[in-house]
């Protein structure tokens, strides 16, 4: 970076320390700055004369990138990349990278450690002994592995750990996405069938979409309506797919039998939240990305990405790479 431009700015982060973005920082010659921006506000403030932002959940809306005119690349802690404006980033020639991968495994194993504990009944048979129940009936009818559908909604990198996870444990598994034919195999090999045929036959269904328009509130009253009477769902992707009151709707109906929900369309989920009303619904605190492994990992790419574009390269994890010849003042600023 030139000398009057060496500054990157983390505009906020809940990790408890940045010491592995720190050294990155260090090992490329720059100036990392920790702010704790909640606003378009604070991040404007925050991000004076920097090169790069570093995001986590502040947004990045255009009104931001205009006041930022030095910016050539925004990066965000995680995959989905909803927080940040990405068509005024492109506009402004800005890269906007995520880390797509870096939780693969972990996302993937805590998708299954939900669907394990719904089909068994776990999290409703423990809240019951608790309560000094010692009765199966409240999770009745459980049923073998072996004869229960698993569907995944969303054949990615995480959906297609998943699928290949439950096909391991003896499961029926199928699959749908927009990029696979009904009736073809994923490259991973799960049978694809159609979003309509999906929701129709999966005992369980797992939910692993990105959050855009099209898939905000996806899964809502007529997609609970079309399923099984007694299905079980997992949701471990972004909250805003799910609609929480038609949820709760399908809950107090007996459509829904049972919940693993790792986020939320509000995070934190509230105390008052009807969901936490339910014995059959089981809560995690958007921790499905999480291991140490995947921790480490996504602090130290995340920081490399934004900056190799400052250093005028475009990283593979650019979301807009195909819409950018080369990120903004490219070769100029390290």
């Amino acid at each position: 970076m030139q000398q009057q431009n060496r500054r990157v700015v983390i505009t906020d982060c809940d990790h408890g320390n940045v010491e592995i973005e720190r050294g990155v920082a260090d090992r490329y010659g720059v100036e990392l700055v920790v702010a704790s921006c909640a606003t378009e506000a604070d991040v404007i403030e925050a991000g004076q004369g920097a090169a790069a932002l570093l995001t986590q959940y502040a947004p990045v809306t255009a009104r931001v990138l205009d006041a930022l005119p030095d910016l050539v690349a925004v990066g965000r802690y995680g995959v989905g990349v909803d927080t940040v404006d990405v068509d005024a980033a492109t506009a402004r020639a800005i890269a906007v990278c995520n880390v797509p991968d870096y939780g693969t495994e972990d996302v993937s194993d805590h998708a299954i450690a939900h669907a394990v504990g719904l089909l068994r009944g776990l999290g409703a048979l423990d809240r019951g002994m608790r309560r000094g129940v010692h009765s199966l009936d409240p999770v009745r009818p459980l049923h073998r592995f072996s004869a229960s559908t698993f569907g995944v909604y969303g054949l990615g990198l995480i959906g297609e750990a998943t699928a290949r996870k439950a096909r391991a444990l003896g499961f029926q598994v199928i699959g749908t996405d927009p990029r696979w034919t009904p009736g073809t195999q994923s490259p991973d090999g799960t049978a694809v069938v159609s979003s309509d045929e999906l929701l129709a036959r999966a005992d369980l269904l797992s939910l692993h979409l990105p959050l855009i328009p099209a898939t905000h509130h996806l899964i809502d009253d007529a997609a609970f309506a079309s399923m099984r009477r007694g299905v079980k769902l997992v949701n471990t992707c972004r909250g805003g797919v799910l609609d929480t009151e038609a949820l709760v709707r399908a809950l107090e109906a007996g459509i829904v039998a049972g919940a693993g929900l790792d986020v939320f369309e509000e995070e934190p989920l509230p105390a008052t939240s009807r969901l936490l009303e339910f014995d059959q619904v089981s809560v995690s605190p958007h921790a499905a990305w999480y291991s140490e492994e995947s921790f480490a990992e996504l602090k130290r790419r995340a920081m490399e990405n934004i900056l190799e574009a400052c250093a005028g390269r475009i990283p593979a994890n650019t979301v807009n790479a195909a819409a950018l010849d080369a990120p903004k003042g490219a070769g100029q600023h390290v």
